[in-house]
């Protein structure tokens, strides 16, 4: 069953997934994208508020033609959270791409079928400065935040797995 999100974390109205969108109404369509699971010096992780769901989730968006993993995660993580994260400095720790667990129901009913690489990140800069129209409030946590985005509570797992294997996590 899709998981019902906030809006697209495309802010511009030209963005590839809005341009695709005009075409096509809101049929499901696939969408590369990326997140990011930022931890701080404490351990603490960065987590953000949807502005239209009120679910706790990790800074994430669709890919952009020309881009690549990295750079979406990049990106999406300057535009979300106001921080600058190198691409060099994202790990690669899973990829969540099932069906049943990363396909999303937009509040407009817009429906994707996400395949996201998951990055962790240790070092940024910049100073958090939430974007108003996408986030309600972002802030590091020691424990996880509730009510968790249920593709986010597989991502934290992916990521407790992959501390303790050191192994890649595909899904």
């Amino acid at each position: 069953m899709p998981h019902p999100v906030h809006g697209p974390t495309l802010s511009s109205v030209d963005s590839y997934l809005a341009q695709l969108r005009r075409d096509v109404g809101s049929r499901l369509l696939l969408l590369p994208g990326a997140q990011v699971l930022a931890i701080d010096a404490d351990e603490r992780i960065l987590f953000q508020r949807s502005r239209d769901s009120g679910r706790w989730e990790l800074p994430a968006g669709g890919a952009e033609p020309g881009d690549s993993f990295r750079r979406t995660a990049a990106r999406e993580f300057s535009e979300e959270t106001g921080l600058i994260v190198a691409e060099d400095d994202l790990i690669p720790f899973a990829s969540l791409s099932r069906a049943d667990v990363h396909t999303l129901t937009y509040p407009n009913g817009d429906v994707v079928q996400c395949f996201a690489l998951c990055f962790e990140a240790r070092r940024w800069t910049g100073t958090l400065h939430p974007a108003e129209d996408e986030v309600l409030e972002a802030a590091f946590f020691p424990t996880p935040p509730t009510p968790l985005h249920p593709p986010t509570e597989l991502v934290l797992r992916l990521h407790a797995t992959y501390r303790q294997t050191g192994l890649f996590q595909a899904w």
